[in-house]
């Protein structure tokens, strides 16, 4: 049988909820590489929703799980259900909702609080030494979740360049690594992938070929 890979997503949309050229990209490539895929989502409405037209706020109400099963052509379940005992990795494409949605990281930073069930699954996958890729700003759950400054052995993984958000990662007791928009960080020993996809101003196909390294790299860490 194939193994399976757990995909969380957290709404639908770049602004305010998953990057969804990150989420296909995903899914495409776990394909090509043999693993099934399944995904999770918050069965929660969004804290806030942004018109992806304009950029302002909209009073609409949107409810993460409804939302992402615009991405996977309505193959979605609830957060709350995702055990890693079913599955043989775990995966988080980008977007604002990873910071507003899965984790208070945007008001927060380094103090944010994870989503429960966020929070849950990758230590559960952890503990379990089963791989988990994070795309984009994603890393930050895995940094708040496992960083030594919160007790956790500590991770290495990548958000692109310099800056404000690897520094946060840091200073959660992390080590951050740099790596363009096509590359991808492997922390072999807590194996996490990451890859930074669009914490660059990139290309969709940069992107694209920068998330397929990391399905590349599950599925060697998978076995």
């Amino acid at each position: 049988m194939a193994k399976k890979v757990a995909v969380v997503l957290s709404g639908c949309g770049f602004l305010d909820g998953t990057e969804i050229q990150e989420a296909v990209s995903l899914l495409v490539h776990l394909d090509r590489v043999g693993l099934d895929s399944q995904c999770f989502a918050p069965d929660e409405d969004q804290p806030t929703i942004v018109d992806h037209v304009s950029g302002g706020g909209s009073n609409e109400r949107r409810n993460m799980m409804i939302e992402g099963a615009r991405i996977s052509r309505g193959r979605i379940r609830p957060l709350e259900a995702l055990s890693a005992e079913a599955f043989d990795g775990l995966a988080f494409p980008g977007g604002f909702g990873v910071v507003s949605n899965l984790s208070t990281f945007a008001s927060e930073g380094a103090t944010c609080r994870v989503h429960a069930h966020a929070e849950r699954v990758i230590r559960e996958f952890h503990a379990a030494k089963k791989p988990i890729g994070m795309c984009c700003i994603a890393p930050v759950l895995a940094a708040k979740v496992l960083g030594q400054k919160f007790g956790g052995p500590g991770v290495t993984v990548t958000l692109g360049g310099a800056g404000p958000t690897p520094a946060a990662v840091e200073a959660m007791g992390n080590t951050h690594e740099v790596k363009g928009v096509t590359e991808v960080c492997v922390d072999e020993l807590n194996r996490i992938v990451s890859t930074p996809a669009y914490m660059y101003e990139a290309k969709p196909h940069a992107v694209f070929t920068g998330i397929g390294a990391l399905a590349d790299a599950m599925a060697r860490l998978i076995g």
